[in-house]
């Protein structure tokens, strides 16, 4: 679980991303999951977008996206969210 003071800088640090995913009306699928969890291997911090064709809210899409992923929902903003999941192995965002 992350503290509201390392969710904050987390949440500062996502504000300049760039969305690199989008859920549609597929919605999460095991595929997705996947990509997801190889995209936070890489990055740590991820935005993505649910678009209005996907079956669920945003917020239970990042929700979904996260436990499939075994990462943590920052930030829910509109159809934008953004997960975090450190890696252990080669980090990249130091939360100390």
């Amino acid at each position: 679980m992350l503290t509201s003071k390392q969710r904050a800088r987390l949440r500062a640090l996502a504000n300049p991303l760039e969305t690199i995913m989008q859920v549609g009306k597929s919605g999460v699928t095991p595929e997705l999951a996947a990509s997801v969890g190889d995209a936070l291997t890489a990055r740590e911090l991820i935005k993505l977008r649910a678009l209005e064709t996907c079956p669920t809210s945003p917020r239970e899409t990042a929700q979904q996206l996260a436990q499939a992923a075994g990462a943590e929902v920052v930030q829910v903003i509109g159809t934008r969210f953004v997960l975090y999941r450190a890696n252990p192995e080669k980090p990249v965002i130091r939360l100390d």
